[in-house]
């Protein structure tokens, strides 16, 4: 009953503050949905768009928490000391059941369980744009998009100039200081852009000292992000790039769940290179694109405060490779038709070295370089009638894994626009997640026998579109099989979890008047998962997801209060949700929490900006995770020169 009676007052707000203003199309044109620029009116896909004016207003976060400030995503870890493992669910999705991609081209990690990619090897400043797309988006985007992609887009747009030059100061309280500088320009058919970022902080302790007399210390970070790209305008109808991209940090962390450690670090870097080319006349759009990553992942524990029956020294090496080649094109073989096609290669490499000193004495192993490699191709025709009101996307890939064999995906997604105010979408695709070479080849736990999770995804949605005040309302529900997790009966990974998750979002964005913009969004999950007790590994069921709250509500009101002054207040709430209480034992509740945050901003003759910005502004107390702590009162303060 609350849940109809909250649908119903978000339309009746939004039918009378539209009432108010001339009605107009607010349109935006988006990338990530079928791998062509279109707009969003064009297809069923729910895309979020975090533009760059956003993007800039949130110059003291991380990327992870300005992603955990959108409809149907939680970050655990994005509230956590700088440098903790930003862990990504998207609509009570597990873990690695998103796709990360960077200017469209998937990014992962080989060596990690899940074959995540670590968030904290983004930089804010040096993204210009992100789509989220929500979903199954494995038929054009495979593997691990079982929940949806999440594009990480640093291309700039629209470069005039020889020569531009921003560069970007702050700091706050935790000794943290941000800068980047980016030069950027475009001479002739040369465009390029060269970015360098840097965070560092003193941190505050990883680890939260439950009996209060640990003395714990501070956990630090430090890290860095360098860039550069080049495009060249052969002919009108080619253009060629080609892109490097170095991130490294390395942050102190803690021994575990409320256990301190000193000198214990971690130290992450990520090196992505690659070319491509677009060809693009009359009807005809092609692409290629070739990515080549390497990652490594460094812990060590090599201090003189050693708990009793501890570790004395401990390096744990983790290397991986990646490389990606695509091509794809699309043709409108008729104003009602476009086709789409293509196909990707993928390789992955991992390797692991570990040694130990401790009271037993020392202690090695080693994960040898082993690999794997997928071949997909996929299509989708987009059909289009009635002056495009109705849009119709049909689509399907064949996957080929080293390992497993083959399998495949479909996606069906209609949508109607009713008039130019209001449409409705909806959708049907399936998804699939393919083993980690972790998972498969570990000597100890991995199950050569592994197959692919596989889900099945149910969307329906109506949008309301103006130019006062936009609304977007979308009912889904996932079915996952073959889930993959640990088996601690067998000591394996298996084929066994099962999952049903039922989820409403809604987001709404408000302009009442010149000066007044409102955003918000609401997310309600719940689900049911088949899988093993975490207290006694006994097959059970669960009717909760851990670490994702079923309510998560998030609103930011900003007003310009003169051409140069701008200032906005932010609110987050997060219901209560479970976590995992410790080994063998049932899992913790952990209370619900409500954060503000604020920004302000003012610019002073075109070119400078001052800003300021602040999170947790109460000092609230509260943890995203079970034994670890949560940010307090943090503020960043700084300037910003663009010419």
């Amino acid at each position: 009953m609350k849940k109809k009676f909250f649908i119903v007052a978000a339309v009746i707000t939004s039918s009378q503050l539209q009432a108010q203003q001339d009605t107009t199309t607010l349109d935006q044109v988006i990338l990530t949905a079928n791998k062509f620029e279109q707009k969003q009116s064009q297809t069923g896909k729910v895309v979020t768009v975090i533009g760059k004016e956003q993007l800039e207003k949130s110059s003291g976060k991380t990327v992870a928490q300005v992603l955990n400030e959108q409809a149907g995503i939680t970050i655990a870890g994005a509230y956590n000391a700088t440098g903790s493992v930003q862990t990504v669910f998207m609509r009570g999705a597990s873990s690695g059941r998103i796709l990360i991609l960077l200017d469209g081209i998937p990014v992962n990690d080989p060596s990690m369980i899940n074959n995540e990619f670590d968030l904290n090897l983004f930089s804010i400043n040096d993204v210009e744009r992100i789509e989220i797309c929500k979903g199954a988006q494995s038929t054009l985007y495979g593997s691990d998009a079982i929940a949806g992609a999440i594009n990480i887009i640093t291309v700039k747009k629209d470069i005039n100039k020889p020569f531009h030059v921003k560069v970007t100061s702050g700091l706050g309280n935790k000794n943290t200081a941000r800068n980047n500088i980016q030069l950027y320009g475009k001479a002739g058919k040369l465009t390029y852009t060269t970015r360098f970022g840097k965070l560092s902080t003193n941190g505050f302790s990883s680890a939260h000292d439950n009996t209060g007399t640990g003395n714990y210390d501070n956990d630090g970070y430090d890290g860095n992000v360098i860039n550069a790209g080049l495009q060249y305008q052969v002919i009108p109808s080619l253009l060629i790039k080609t892109f490097i991209q170095h991130s490294q940090y390395k942050a102190d962390i803690d021994a575990g769940v409320f256990a301190d450690e000193r000198d214990y670090t971690i130290n992450n870097s990520s090196l992505s290179s690659g070319a491509g080319m677009n060809f693009k006349k009359g009807i005809v759009n092609i692409t290629t694109n070739y990515q080549y990553g390497e990652l490594k992942r460094t812990y060590r524990n090599d201090s003189l405060f050693v708990r009793p029956f501890g570790t004395k020294f401990e390096s744990n090496k983790y290397g991986g490779r990646t490389q990606y080649a695509e091509l794809y094109g699309n043709i409108t073989s008729a104003k009602w038709l476009t086709v789409l096609a293509g196909m990707d290669y993928r390789w992955a490499n991992m390797n692991q070295q570990y040694y130990s000193l401790s009271s037993f004495g020392p202690y090695s192993s080693s994960f040898d370089d082993t690999s794997v490699h997928q071949t997909s191709f996929y299509g989708s025709l987009l059909f289009n009638a009635l002056n495009k009101r109705l849009n119709i996307e049909v689509g399907g890939r064949t996957n080929k894994h080293s390992r497993y064999g083959t399998n495949s995906t479909y996606t069906i997604n209609p949508s109607f626009s009713i008039n130019k105010n209001w449409r409705v979408f909806g959708s049907i695709a399936s998804g699939f997640k393919a083993p980690s070479i972790f998972q498969v080849y570990d000597v100890f736990s991995g199950n050569p026998g592994l197959k692919p999770e596989t889900s099945t995804n149910y969307e329906v949605g109506i949008q309301q579109l103006h130019s006062a005040i936009s609304n977007r309302i979308v009912y889904f529900h996932r079915d996952i099989k073959n889930g993959i997790d640990y088996n601690y009966n067998t000591f394996q990974y298996f084929n066994f979890v099962k999952q049903t998750v039922d989820g409403l979002e809604w987001e709404l964005s408000a302009r009442p008047t010149q000066q007044l913009n409102i955003t918000a969004n609401y997310t309600l999950i719940t689900g049911d998962e088949q899988t093993q007790s975490r207290k006694s590994f006994n097959d059970t069921s669960y009717t909760h997801l851990l670490r994702r709250p079923k309510h998560n509500f998030n609103l930011n009101i900003g007003y310009q209060f003169t051409k140069d002054l701008f200032a906005s207040i932010s609110a987050k709430s997060v219901s209560n949700r479970y976590d995992v209480g410790g080994y063998m034992q049932e899992d913790v509740l952990l209370d619900s929490y409500f954060l503000l945050g604020a920004y302000a901003e003012y610019k002073w003759k075109g070119s400078i900006k001052f800003f300021v910005d602040l999170q947790n502004i109460t000092g609230k107390k509260f943890f995203d995770i079970r034994g670890y702590n949560a940010i307090p009162f943090l503020i960043n303060g700084g300037i910003s020169f663009q010419l």
